[in-house]
C-alpha cells in the first residue's frame, strides 16, 4: 500500500504531495519512463519546502513508482493500467483509471460500493473529479451515494509485519492513521461538494467490515465493476522518526485491476461478475459488519 509519514512536517502535506503524485502517475498525467518536474518545480507547485518533496521522492521510490539518480531526475517506472475487455480504443484493451471514474461522474446520479484497505485509491481519484467541479470543467451529478467496507481496526492485520515483530504495533498505527486521514478526506470533500450547492443530494457511509481484504473492488453505477488482487512484497518503510524498517507491504494505488461491464445478455462474463460482486458486497454489508450506533434524534 502505498502510505506516507503521520506526523507535522512530514505528515499531512508529506501524504498530500505523494498522494497527488501517486494519483497523476496512476491516471497516466505521468505517463511510463516519463520524468517528474525537477524538486524545485514540485515545492513551487505543491507550496512545500525541498526538504518535503525529497523525503516523498524517498517513499515513492521505495514503493517501486520511480526511479530518482542524481543528475538525472525522477523517471515513472509503473503506472496503473486497467485490463478492460469491452475497450476498443487500445489494441490491448488497457486503460487509464482516470477516463473510467470521470465518465462514471459524468452520469446524473453516482453510486459507488467499495471494498478497500485504506480508501487511498478512493481518496485520491475522488479529489480529481471533485476539482474538476470545483473549477467548472465537468457538470456535477446530481447525487452522489458512496458505500465503503473498510476492515474491523481490531482485527489482526496480516500486512505491515516486519521479520522480528518489533516493529508490527507501531507500522499498524500508521496504517489506521493513514486511514482515518483518507476516509476524514473523503468525508470533507464529499461535504463541500453539498455546502458549494454543487450537487444537491451527497452520502458517504462507512462499515467496518470482519475481514481483511485480499483484493479491492469497485462497484460503479451497479453497471461497472473494477476488481484486482493486493500485491504483498518487501519493501523499506520511512516511519515518522526518519528511520526506515523493511517490512511486508501491499500495492494499493498501483494495483493491477481488471474492468468487467454488465451488458444487455444476462449470462455474458461481465454481467455475471458485476452482479455477483455486488451481491457480495450487499450482503457482506448487511451481515459481516459492525453497524453504527444510531445517533441521537435531531443529531
Amino acid at each position: 500500500m502505498s502510505d506516507g509519514n503521520i506526523g507535522d512536517g512530514g505528515g499531512r502535506e508529506f501524504e498530500r504531495v505523494a498522494g497527488a503524485l501517486r494519483a497523476r502517475m496512476a491516471n497516466g498525467d505521468y505517463p511510463l519512463n516519463s520524468f517528474l518536474p525537477a524538486q524545485r518545480d514540485l515545492a513551487k507547485m505543491f507550496h512545500v519546502s525541498r526538504d518535503t518533496v525529497q523525503r516523498v521522492l524517498k517513499e515513492l521510490q521505495s514503493e517501486g513508482w520511480i526511479d530518482t539518480r542524481q543528475g538525472s531526475g525522477s523517471r515513472v517506472i509503473r503506472v496503473q493500467r486497467i485490463h478492460s475487455p469491452t475497450s476498443s480504443s487500445q489494441p490491448d484493451r488497457m486503460v487509464t483509471l482516470g477516463p473510467l471514474v470521470q465518465r462514471a461522474f459524468q452520469e446524473r446520479e453516482v453510486t459507488l460500493d467499495v471494498f478497500t484497505l485504506t480508501s487511498e485509491s478512493l481518496d485520491a481519484h475522488i479529489r480529481l473529479q471533485v476539482e474538476r467541479m470545483i473549477r467548472g470543467e465537468q457538470a456535477p451529478p446530481q447525487r452522489i451515494a458512496i458505500r465503503m467496507l473498510l476492515p474491523l481496526e481490531t482485527l489482526e492485520i496480516p500486512y505491515w509485519r516486519t521479520d522480528d515483530g518489533v516493529h508490527d504495533e507501531l507500522l499498524k498505527e500508521r496504517y489506521l492513521a493513514i486511514t482515518r486521514q483518507h476516509t476524514a478526506s473523503l468525508r470533507s470533500m464529499l461535504s463541500d461538494l453539498k455546502v458549494r450547492k454543487l450537487v444537491p443530494s451527497v452520502h458517504f457511509d462507512i462499515r467496518r467490515v470482519r475481514l481483511v481484504p485480499p483484493f479491492k473492488v469497485y462497484l460503479v453505477n451497479q453497471a461497472e465493476a473494477l476488481h484486482g488482487l493486493y500485491e504483498v512484497f518487501k519493501r523499506g518503510i520511512v516511519l515518522e522518526d526518519d528511520r526506515e524498517i523493511e517490512a511486508i507491504d501491499v500495492v494499493g494505488l498501483g494495483a493491477r485491476l481488471t474492468h468487467h461491464v454488465k451488458d444487455a445478455d444476462p449470462y455474458s462474463q461481465g454481467t455475471v461478475f458485476v452482479e455477483t460482486m455486488q451481491a457480495w458486497f450487499d450482503s457482506a454489508w448487511e451481515f459481516l459488519t459492525e453497524n453504527p450506533r444510531p445517533k441521537p434524534a435531531g443529531s
